[in-house]
């Protein structure tokens, strides 16, 4: 039986979800001839109860790194992971993260990594729904011609409830009372997190190091109950749309903003209450994807997916070269 040690950063609502998962999963390592180790899970506030499996080693420290095979990050945030992953990364083990604001704000650092199977990245994007997967793999054969996404539960959850007659104040509010939304909530309702998976989604259809700095970014703060209802006497809805589009230059536009489309398109049907991708390919054709994009064990199930594929020898996301 071979021995895989883990190691776990951060122990938040998804952190706690991956350990259970692992726990869960025993049997299927097991019959891979692998046990899974967890030499150590790091903790901002060691005495803040968590739902973790029984002798599961919790420290404010990360000493435990230095005998680990692979790290799973669940931090979140930018600095101080890439500080506790820079000399992991550099010894040559692998990683598996969500982390989409490091994976689209940091890539100058961390491309050389992907590109040498190092960083697991599916849950970054749409949580337990694959699309990075396919993209970097049987999508390749296919000439990219464009995608839209909804990538985005909380603007999904307000831009809803104002359908509903909610302004969006009161819409905000009830997304935060029920945990959907940040405090402050910038990074959703500012449609920041959006273009971070649409930078992450980028790299593996238009340009390899396309730049989250070209992501053109308009959130919805501004969405008024007038232009909702506007959309809805035109047989239409409001999403905030993730749009990549070739610019007719031999390059590609990337925005984020608000978007009416029509009622049946594929965004607002099967992307109902979920995150959803139109992907158009000349050869492949329209393929649609939704499903869950955020939530604890939703991510967890990606996260857990990539420590499986790394057991069995499958190198991490690696982006066009």
């Amino acid at each position: 039986m071979r021995t895989v040690t883990v190691g776990v950063l951060g122990s938040g609502t998804v952190g706690q979800n991956v350990l259970n998962l692992i726990e869960r999963r025993r049997p299927v390592f097991a019959d891979m001839g692998v046990n899974i180790e967890i030499a150590g899970v790091l903790v901002r506030d060691l005495n803040k109860p968590r739902d973790l499996p029984a002798g599961t080693r919790v420290t404010g420290g990360c000493d435990f790194l230095q005998e680990c095979e692979v790290v799973v990050e669940c931090m979140g945030g930018i600095e101080r992971p890439l500080e506790l992953l820079r000399p992991y990364l550099r010894s040559g083990r692998p990683v598996i993260t969500a982390n989409k604001a490091l994976l689209a704000e940091r890539w100058d650092e961390l491309r050389e990594y992907a590109l040498n199977g190092k960083l697991y990245y599916e849950a970054s994007v749409m949580a337990g729904t694959p699309v990075i997967g396919p993209m970097s793999t049987v999508l390749r054969a296919s000439t990219f011609q464009g995608l839209q996404a909804v990538l985005n539960g909380t603007c999904n959850f307000i831009l809803t409830q104002m359908e509903a007659g909610k302004a969006y104040a009161d819409a905000l509010a009830e997304a935060q009372a029920l945990g959907y939304a940040e405090d402050p909530p910038t990074l959703d309702v500012g449609g920041f997190d959006t273009a971070h998976k649409l930078t992450v989604l980028a790299r593996f259809c238009a340009d390899g190091d396309f730049p989250y700095s070209a992501v053109q970014v308009t959130g919805i703060e501004g969405v008024t109950q007038a232009e909702i209802a506007a959309a809805r006497a035109a047989g239409e809805r409001v999403k905030l749309v993730a749009e990549l589009a070739p610019d007719g230059q031999g390059s590609w536009n990337a925005t984020v903003a608000p978007k009416r489309l029509p009622a049946d398109h594929a965004l607002c049907t099967a992307g109902a209450s979920r995150n959803a991708m139109v992907y158009e390919g000349e050869e492949s054709g329209q393929l649609i994807f939704a499903g869950g994009g955020a939530g604890g064990m939703v991510t967890a199930s990606a996260m857990v997916g990539d420590l499986l594929d790394y057991v069995l020898g499958f190198p991490g996301h690696v982006p066009l070269h």
